[in-house]
């Protein structure tokens, strides 16, 4: 666990090392105050109350260690300082140098927390950046496979609850393994049979941390998991409002949120009671080690066995004191961590995705479209053992269309989604102007291709960034020019604000025509040589289907169409229509020649005649 938190600082920590350095030194000089600071109760009572009359006089080096001469150096100008100056003199400049030290100390503890800030954001906000960036590289596949809600979940509340249990751990893992570290030498300094005596009753704190810490991981992951489930249950009732409605199934919807809801909170409340338990352990442990080394020390004292004196011990117990709350900050890191690395598992999970669509390593040059697209025997299957596409061979020349139909589930839209490499051929291989399009860079290929799809694909945004999407630089004469050709200039002028019209989430606030037309001017603009059409006019009214149509026929113009289609009559004039039945091409011709043949094609068109 604490292998994998580190594994994950030392992953994102490197452009922040300067932060990380200047927090160390920070913390260090700020428990050497704090060590000095405390330091000054001893004489305050040894000279000051008078508890000791041990007379002190100066020592050079020579004349013993350097801990024993400077602490009786430092005693001798004590005693001075009160025969020469008197008792309220000494306490005021003691007031003083403390007020300044702890002034020192705790602009050092400011200091520490404030270098850690950008550090903490900044790994936090990498984090995000790579899960954003890793979702946009991952194929279509990987979120048929997941789910949306779950996805948002990771992104959303995963990477929340991971800056949480970095705010709350990583300062912890600094500074209080310098706090204990600096004490333990003190207390060493102080009396190494006590020290050793604590260091022996230590174990018996670590392991109350660990059992209640031990689980707190997995039911970190579990919570998180409901989580995903409950957006995912969300974002299908917000998607599904109108059908849930309809079929009067709010009662059911209701009944299965409020499970899963509850579910959730019952995951959480066993995570936070655990959670809540720490600290009582560790204060409850940490006081009957003080009390148990207050009864032996005293004990040693009183019984005149070790040349301690009282002060020197009550200093002692302070420093004591003061090495439990970072022991009990430390532990309280350690439970919080197994919180976080549950949340980071979650999100390694899509940054560890692997990608099949490779870029190749030396691309081919393909600035331009020539010639045409070969399809090679090519094969196609998501999971092994299950073919979607069989033995497919297709040339498609320069300026031709060809069009696809078939029952669904034929594979007509996967075979179209070769093209642009959203899935790789799993056999064969697919060609532009006699190059593998594997062997072509992904930005190379997509800027070739133009897509206009069954559901059209909008942004809640203005009119003009939905049709200017993707292309840079759009000038507004070239958009206008592109909605004009794409039948939708008119209905956007009757809008409120023209082009820089909102359209909703989705474009919810256009109708399905509409929507299309917005995104062949998408098409249009982009001016792709190859276009591909998967179904773009068979959601739509006769009304809209005309309009929509006579867009496509001008988007079609003088570029290489491949066309998916269920509505006959649109792809009549297609230069070849190619009939698909389970992943294999089992008709080709023109409509005439396919009508002629009486085969499967005909049967489909007396069927949609009918």
């Amino acid at each position: 666990m604490i292998k994998q938190f580190l594994s994950l600082i030392r992953r994102f920590i490197p452009p922040y090392k300067k932060f990380l350095f200047g927090n160390l030194a920070l913390n260090l000089l700020a428990q050497i105050l704090n060590v000095f600071s405390f330091a000054l109760l001893i004489p305050i009572l040894q000279i000051l109350f008078q508890v000791s009359d041990t007379q002190y006089e100066y020592m050079t080096f020579a004349d013993g260690n350097i801990a024993d001469v400077i602490k009786n150096n430092f005693y001798y100008y004590m005693n001075t300082f009160i025969e020469t100056r008197g008792a309220l003199w000494v306490l005021m400049a003691s007031g003083v140098i403390l007020i300044v030290m702890t002034l020192l100390k705790t602009a050092c503890y400011f200091g520490s927390a404030a270098t850690l800030i950008p550090l903490r954001t900044g790994v936090v906000r990498d984090i995000r950046i790579q899960v954003y960036n890793k979702v946009m590289g991952l194929p279509l596949s990987f979120f048929s496979e997941e789910r949306k809600g779950d996805i948002i979940s990771r992104m959303s509340s995963d990477v929340s609850g991971l800056e949480t249990s970095l705010s709350n751990s990583l300062e912890m893992l600094i500074k209080n393994p310098i706090a204990i570290v600096v004490t333990l030498f003190t207390l060493f300094f102080l009396s190494w049979e006590l020290t050793l005596f604590v260091l022996v009753a230590m174990p018996a704190l670590a392991w109350v941390m660990g059992t209640i810490s031990r689980k707190l991981k997995r039911k970190s992951k579990e919570a998180q998991n409901y989580w995903g489930t409950l957006l995912a249950q969300l974002d299908e009732t917000l998607g599904g409002l109108r059908i849930i409605k309809a079929f009067l199934a709010e009662g059911k919807m209701k009944d299965r949120f409020a499970h899963i809801n509850n579910t959730y909170r019952n995951a959480v409340m066993r995570m936070t009671i655990r959670q809540s338990a720490a600290h009582p352990a560790s204060e409850f442990m940490g006081t009957c080690i003080i009390v148990i080394v207050m009864w032996a020390g005293g004990y040693i004292i009183l019984d005149g066995m070790s040349g301690m004196e009282g002060a020197t011990f009550i200093y002692y117990l302070v420093m004591l004191y003061n090495i439990l709350n970072p022991i009990k900050d430390l532990s309280k890191a350690l439970y919080n961590i197994p919180i976080g690395m549950g949340c980071w598992e979650r999100v390694d999970k899509i940054l560890s995705a692997e990608n099949p669509i490779k870029e190749p390593a030396v691309p081919a040059t393909l600035a331009s479209f020539e010639q045409g697209i070969e399809f090679k025997n090519v094969n196609f299957h998501y999971t092994p053992g299950a073919p979607v596409l069989r033995g497919i061979n297709l040339t498609l020349e320069k300026g031709k269309t060809i069009a696809l139909v078939g029952q669904s589930g034929s594979g007509k839209s996967t075979l179209v989604d070769l093209v642009p490499r959203f899935h790789d051929v799993t056999g064969g291989s697919i060609c532009i102007d006699g190059t593998d399009i594997r062997d072509v860079s992904i930005h190379d290929l997509r800027s070739l291709i133009g897509n206009v799809n069954q559901e059209a694909i909008l942004f809640n945004d203005t009119i003009f960034n939905n049709i200017s999407f993707g292309v840079e630089g759009a000038t507004m004469e070239q958009v206008i020019e592109a909605a004009k050709i794409a039948n939708a200039h008119d209905f956007i002028m009757e809008s409120e604000q023209g082009y820089d019209t909102m359209i909703g989430d989705r474009g919810c606030r256009l109708s399905g025509g509409q929507r299309q037309r917005l995104s062949i001017a998408r098409a249009i603009l982009k001016n792709p040589p190859i276009l591909i059409l998967d179904e773009a006019t068979s959601a739509l009214d006769t009304e809209s289907e005309r309009l929509v149509q006579e867009a496509l026929e001008r988007l079609m113009k003088s570029r290489t169409t491949i066309a998916i289609a269920h509505r006959l009559s649109t792809i009549r004039h297609a230069d070849e229509i190619c009939v698909m039945l389970e992943g294999e091409i089992v008709e080709r011709g023109t409509h005439d020649s396919l009508i002629a043949a009486g085969g499967y094609y005909k049967k489909l068109h007396d069927m949609q005649s009918l």
